[in-house]
Order: structure tokens, then sequence, then C-alpha cells
């Protein structure tokens, strides 16, 4: 990874890993176990009902993928989202993995094989249902799982009873992403360009910590810093920008991240550290962001990335593991790129 910066200490080159998948890649996510060979799910994305998600293993001390066939498995239409349960599994010969589509889906990943735990579905009909756009999985309260949808609405399901806690009207437009700050608290984005925070405990009030300054402008992505959460990070549909916030001054950004050169397309908080959030985007560059310390009212032009990499097409996904916090994972065209930073 280079330097994006004017430190030259930061002139860093690390390894580089890829893993080559048969379809294009969308949907990822790195388990958070600290194993030394850590499981990743892959989603395709195929313009039609058939697509598949291959789990993989990645050995941190060998330096290699493995694949196996019988971890290969079909999913109706692209996931939208992949994501491993948050806490370690206490049995290490399996791990449950989540997936958004048409419906909600829990998958049992186990050493051979991956099979369908349980498909969550609200809708009245049972022939339809409206697409999911993304999920999160509760770190606090691991038996809930909240999912956002095109139909306005956030749904928190409890895992455990197969049963929702709650559906709420959450904006005026489709809802496109959703995170859980805490056991009670999610925020969440939309069309509508608004950033909102829900307590399950009033449902019938939600706080406004955003509007885009564009009109009608989508918020696409939203990342809850877990280190420090007075902030956010949001991006908005073709944008070069990340917007930083801080939840206890809405309304306006504390800053604005803006040396990518294309759309911003996803961006991530580093696991363990409250200031370091990486950025990718429709550019193939890969940024790690450092915030100063007091990031309140700082200009997006006046703070560079640390660090910078450039993949060899559009990004498309992005995930800092937790686990191994070194790791970066980075998605495009058919090919998932872990970086050691």
């Amino acid at each position: 990874m280079e330097s994006a910066g004017q430190n030259p200490s930061l002139n860093l080159n690390p390894n580089v890993f890829t893993f080559d998948s048969l379809h294009p890649i969308y949907a990822m996510s790195i388990a958070p176990s600290p194993s030394s060979s850590p499981l990743l799910a892959l989603g395709s994305f195929v313009e039609n009902p058939n697509n598949r998600i291959d789990i993989v293993s990645f050995d941190t001390e060998a330096l290699n993928f493995t694949s196996s066939p019988s971890l290969s498995f079909d999913h109706p239409y692209p996931p939208t989202k992949l994501m491993f349960q948050p806490n370690p599994n206490p049995n290490p010969n399996s791990t449950l993995l989540a997936s958004s589509g048409e419906f909600l889906r829990l998958w049992k990943v186990n050493d051979s094989a991956v099979e369908l735990r349980s498909l969550f579905n609200n809708s009245k009909s049972s022939d339809f249902s409206a697409p999911l756009t993304s999920f999160d999985w509760n770190d606090f309260e691991p038996r809930r799982i909240g999912t956002s949808s095109i139909d306005t609405t956030c749904t928190v399901w409890d895992i455990e009873r197969g049963v929702v806690e709650t559906q709420l009207i959450a904006h005026d437009k489709e809802v496109y992403d959703i995170a859980w700050g805490e056991a009670w608290i999610f925020a969440s984005v939309s069309a509508d360009g608004s950033v909102r925070i829900f307590d399950l405990r009033d449902k019938e009030h939600s706080t406004i910590v955003y509007e885009s300054p564009r009109p009608d402008t989508p918020l696409l992505r939203l990342a809850w810093n877990k280190v420090d959460l007075r902030y956010m990070a949001t991006i908005s549909m073709d944008s070069n920008n990340v917007v930083v916030l801080d939840i206890r001054s809405p309304a306006m950004p504390v800053a604005e991240l803006g040396r990518h050169r294309g759309s911003v397309n996803a961006v991530a908080w580093a696991p363990r550290s409250p200031r370091h959030l990486c950025s990718g985007g429709d550019d193939g560059q890969a940024l790690i962001w450092e915030l100063p310390a007091g990031v309140v009212g700082t200009a997006g032009d006046g703070i560079d990335p640390v660090l910078g990499y450039t993949a060899g097409a559009e990004i498309n996904q992005l995930q800092w593991s937790v686990g191994q916090p070194d790791w970066i994972g980075i998605a495009f065209a058919n090919k998932m790129q872990l970086l050691r930073v």
C-alpha cells in the first residue's frame, strides 16, 4: 500500500493476495474469528436468479486461499449483503452466515457443507417480498438482525425465535442501509437523503442526524464506528466524498473526505481504532484515513489519506477484518484481494 499523504514513514508496500472467482463479486464478509485461517464468504453478482456464494479460507501464516466445491452453494438472486455472526462461535467446526436478497436467510457453515438453517419472510404474500437492500447483525444482542428494504421499512428480527420484534416505516423512500449502534439503537440511510437514528424503546420517534445538502440525493451506505459510537460515516450516490458525522452535533458533517477521483462505493471503520477508516470507489482506490484528534469542523480538503492502494478495477465492496485487524478485503470485478496493512 502506497503512502497517500506526505509522511514518508507511511511509504508501505503491503502483501496483497488475490482470489479469483468464476463470477463477478459484490457481497463479501470476513468471519470475525481470530483464527489464523479465517473464513470469507463471497457472493456472485449475476443478473439472473442463479447466483452463488463461495466459502473460502485464507491461511494468514501460509498466505494462501483454500476453497472447496462442497462449500459453494446456490443463492437466489445476487446477495445484497453477507455477514458472519459477529461474535466468534464457541464451536470451531461451524458458524452462522446471514445473507439478504428477496429474503433474509441464515446458513450454517460446517467444515464440509453449508445448510440453510432459517428463512425469514415477513410478507403477507408467500410469493413476494420487497427486496432487502442490506442488514446488520447486532454485536451487542446477537439474537437481533435488522434489515432495510426498498419498501421504506426497517425490520428487526429475533432470529432465535424466528419472529419479527418490530417493523418501522423508517424513511419516506427506499432504505438502503442499516447499522446497529447499541443493543437497542440502530440507524439507517435512505433515498430520501437522510440519516436517522431509532431506539427500540421509543418506537414512535426517530432523530434525523444528517440530511444531504443536495435535495433528493440518496445516501447509500452507513458505517457506525464501533470503537467510538459518537461517529458515523456515510456516502451518497455519485459522490467522491465520505461524510463523517458526530451524532452529538447533528446536521453538519465534522469532516468530508474527498480524495477519491470517482464515486465512493464502500466505507468501513477500523475495528480497533476510533480514528481510522477505509473507503473504496469507482477510481479503483482503497484509501485509509486517519481523522485528526480535533476533527470537528475540519474541511474535507484539509485531510489526506495516510495510505492508498490501487486495484485493477472499480472497487465494489470492502471489509476491515475484525478478527485480523491487519487485513482489509476488497472486491472488484471477479477478484477478492486481501491487503495486509
